[in-house]
């Protein structure tokens, strides 16, 4: 009685309510588990408030990782359901065979990852970093553009010292004076930059063919089977981000949202407003359009996946490439929540 009267406050209804009365039936309530990471966006505001719950009926489960490989790799066991990733780990998830899609555009990361050289490390020009000591989170976001910065610079590789150095890792080593540079994201790339100068940012590097941005993924069959959920999920999101674009000013250090990010993802609040000012959140008619889900293989989402796995495979971390991106980006139930 106690599932069945839990559940009806949920929403199934009072006619379903008699029935379960009428034949012994009870309901189990469903149940999800989301992967998030340590990053300041907007839609952390509707994890801390529940409102996802409220308006699904779904248990939630969420569970923090402190990288975008880790939480694919959850989701490839089963462990997770949906997960926040950068574009890289999905990259790399899809064309080991993960079966997932790309149905939100979190962030697209912009200024919100940068390449900073440290004070007194004798770096002035890109040209400066051979022989130097980089750190980089290993098969992330950041590590692509890493890549891709050092070939557009006309620098092989080999000639710079890249570490594989999780954000911890790099603002502790930044401040023993262990590393001259680092491609990261905040809160680490606010702390870095404190005794530091921003070479290039990701930003910069879109511009010249190749974008990153965070994302939401979700395993394939969940999705389908829970349609009406990943709906109102979005629907969640879409508006958390909605509420900061309209009025960004109004996310201060002392307001309620700025102090429910801080206490998912921890950091100082004075920093928040100018983390988020580096990103750039997709509307949700963006996000259905050509410029990233929508269009296939064509899209934007779909082609910066099929950039970086192509990084990926030339790095050895991969072993193959898939035949169509587009696969795994799914456009739908942002569509759904646009009719919401």
């Amino acid at each position: 009685m106690n599932k069945i009267l839990r559940f009806t406050v949920r929403g199934i209804g009072l006619p379903m309510l008699l029935w379960a009365l009428a034949t012994g039936t009870s309901f189990a309530e469903k149940e999800v588990t989301v992967g998030y990471q340590l990053i300041y966006n907007p839609w952390k505001v509707a994890i801390a408030d529940g409102e996802i719950e409220k308006a699904t009926g779904y248990k939630i489960n969420w569970r923090k990782f402190d990288s975008g490989a880790k939480v694919i790799n959850a989701m490839a066991s089963g462990d997770v359901h949906i997960a926040l990733a950068g574009s890289s780990p999905i990259a790399a998830g899809v064309s080991r065979g993960v079966d997932m899609q790309l149905f939100w555009v979190a962030e697209d990361i912009a200024s919100a990852e940068a390449l900073v050289v440290r004070n007194g490390s004798g770096i002035v020009s890109p040209q400066d970093l051979k022989g130097k000591k980089l750190g980089v989170p290993f098969v992330s976001t950041t590590h692509f553009h890493t890549m891709f910065a050092m070939e557009q610079f006309g620098i092989s590789p080999n000639d710079v010292r890249i570490l594989n150095m999780q954000p911890n890792a790099i603002a502790a080593a930044w401040q023993r004076g262990d590393i001259d540079a680092a491609f990261i994201w905040d809160p680490a790339l606010g702390r870095i930059k404190q005794d530091g100068k921003v070479l290039i940012t990701s930003g910069q590097l879109c511009k010249w063919g190749k974008c990153t941005f965070d994302g939401l993924v979700v395993d394939r069959k969940f999705g389908e089977e829970n349609a009406d959920f990943m709906a109102k999920f979005v629907h969640i999101i879409a508006a958390a981000d909605e509420s900061y674009r309209s009025n960004p000013t109004a996310w201060t250090p002392d307001s309620d949202m700025v102090k429910k990010i801080v206490k998912m993802v921890g950091g100082n609040p004075k920093d928040v407003p100018g983390v988020l000012a580096l990103y750039s959140f997709p509307t949700l008619q963006d996000q259905i359009s050509p410029a990233w889900l929508g269009g296939g293989a064509d899209g934007g989402a779909a082609r910066a996946l099929k950039f970086t796995s192509e990084f990926l495979k030339a790095q050895k971390k991969i072993p193959s490439l898939q035949p169509d991106y587009g696969a795994f980006v799914n456009a739908k139930y942002a569509e759904a929540a646009s009719k919401m």
